[in-house]
């Protein structure tokens, strides 16, 4: 081989890695309806968070509240049998660290 072959080919080598890098990090970027997996993984450790801390919680009946976070918003879903339960939840939601905003949809019965 010649140097010039050389040379070729260590250029293609390292157009073909900066191509597969740059397909790689684009796969791994969110976009307004897609997590990014880091945010998954944040997303799906403040669910987690959430949902044992309304376990714990004396007024919130937990298994009946539904949970997920997408990029740190925590959705409440469910249903409860008062006010006062709701708005519980809603408070330990909100006090979960990395969570941004609670959207409370839980139903009094």
């Amino acid at each position: 081989m010649t140097k010039n072959s050389f040379k070729f080919i260590a250029v293609l080598c390292v157009g073909i890695a900066t191509v597969g890098l740059a397909s790689f990090t684009a796969g791994c970027s969110s976009t307004p309806t897609r997590e990014s997996t880091g945010e998954y993984i944040d997303d799906s450790t403040i669910t987690a968070k959430v949902k044992g801390d309304l376990v714990h919680d004396p007024v919130v009946k937990a298994l009946e509240v539904n949970v997920e976070t997408f990029k740190g918003v925590v959705q409440l879903s469910g249903f409860v049998n008062t006010a006062a339960e709701k708005n519980q939840a809603g408070r330990v939601a909100a006090a979960v660290r990395g969570v941004t905003n609670v959207t409370n949809n839980i139903v009094v019965k």
